[in-house]
């Protein structure tokens, strides 16, 4: 059997893909709304992404100030923040899968 070509691309519409069916666009809930309620889910993760962020900076400062033994103490201590919140993320999905199957 022969399949029809495919139609010719149109910018205005959206792509078919097979199998997929396009959700509406959220749930109508504001950012600052759903990351409080993120947040009291999960706390954790917010504060293990600014802890990141911040042992992070401070090592990048302590790099340009040319402090080596403190610039690699900071980027160890970031990849063990990230780490961590990586797990506080999963120990929070698994939470919530629990939580949702009861």
């Amino acid at each position: 059997m022969a399949q029809s070509p495919p139609p010719p691309f149109d910018p205005n519409r959206p792509p078919v893909i097979e199998g997929f069916t396009p959700t509406s666009r959220g749930s109508g809930e504001r950012f600052q709304s759903k990351f409080v309620r993120k947040f009291r889910e999960n706390p954790f993760v917010p504060l293990g992404c600014l802890g990141t962020a911040g042992i992070l900076t401070y090592g990048l400062i302590c790099f340009i100030k040319n402090k080596p033994r403190q610039s690699q103490l900071m980027m160890r201590a970031r990849v063990i923040a990230q780490g961590l919140t990586i797990a506080s993320l999963l120990v929070g999905m698994a939470v919530t899968n629990l939580k949702s199957s009861k």
